[in-house]
């Protein structure tokens, strides 16, 4: 079957009795807007700069499928088997990703504003300088090794979130809410916290180094064992922390003065 062929079979799939399967199919640049694929198994298809904008890929088998560059915003990707997904650069602003499993998927540089990641899998998902601002991860069940390095995440919600671990150097989490989240053992050096609400979260043993915390709310917060060396700390609410064990080396106190 060629490549127009597979095409066709696509679009009339919702027609066809039974479900027949799309593995491998080769529908990259395709204009494919508002297409319903529902339950169809894509396994290893290549939808490269496809333009699926608004399509119905809820329950969708998309393993290994390659999305690179692909247009997604507003497609409803409910419970999307997205496992090991190549998203890189993809575009899926507003989409709908809620219970969609994305362990290991590869969302580097992909547009993931205003995205609804309730009850999602993102388990090993490299999200290395997405852009996430407005996006909904709080309600996401498994974030263990998410890669979020440089990634935009300012303003974004991540109340009570769990980021055990997780891999956010050089973030931007600038007037981010992470109240009452999870971020033990995170790498957050360098990372953007400018007037972040860190009011009650978890942050023992991450390493701040460098990072930029300028008028950030941090009571309650729980530091301990924490690096904080060469972190500007100015204008930072500590009312309540418990710093016990922090490396405060060089960093800027909430009062401007540097600590030593």
């Amino acid at each position: 079957m060629d490549r127009d062929q597979q095409y066709q079979v696509a679009l009339t799939w919702r027609e066809r009795e039974g479900h027949a399967s799309l593995q491998g199919f080769d529908l990259s640049q395709r204009d494919l807007v508002g297409i319903d694929l529902a339950g169809a198994d894509l396994s290893r298809a290549n939808l490269a700069e496809a333009n699926l904008r608004k399509a119905q890929l809820r329950q969708t088998m998309l393993v290994e499928v390659n999305l690179k560059r692909a247009a997604l915003s507003q497609a409803d990707l409910s419970a999307a088997d997205l496992r090991l997904a190549n998203l890189r650069e993809a575009m899926l602003i507003g989409a709908n990703l809620v219970g969609a499993d994305l362990r290991a998927a590869n969302l580097f540089q992909a547009n993931l504003k205003a995205v609804e990641f309730s009850a999602a899998n993102l388990a090993g998902a490299i999200m290395a300088e997405a852009k996430l601002g407005g996006a909904r991860l709080s309600g996401a069940k498994n974030m263990s090794g998410l890669n979020l390095k440089q990634a935009n995440l300012a303003r974004t919600d991540l109340s009570n979130v769990n980021l055990a671990g997780a891999f956010l150097s050089q973030a931007d989490l600038s007037g981010a809410i992470l109240t009452q989240a999870n971020l033990a053992g995170a790498l957050l050096s360098g990372a953007r916290l400018i007037r972040a609400d860190l009011t009650s979260a978890n942050l023992s043993g991450v390493l701040l180094a460098g990072s930029k915390l300028g008028g950030a709310n941090l009571a309650g917060a729980i530091l301990r064992g924490s690096v904080l060396a060469g972190a500007n700390l100015y204008g930072a609410n500590l009312n309540g922390a418990d710093l016990t064990g922090t490396d405060l080396a060089g960093a800027i106190m909430p009062d401007g003065s540097e600590h030593r």
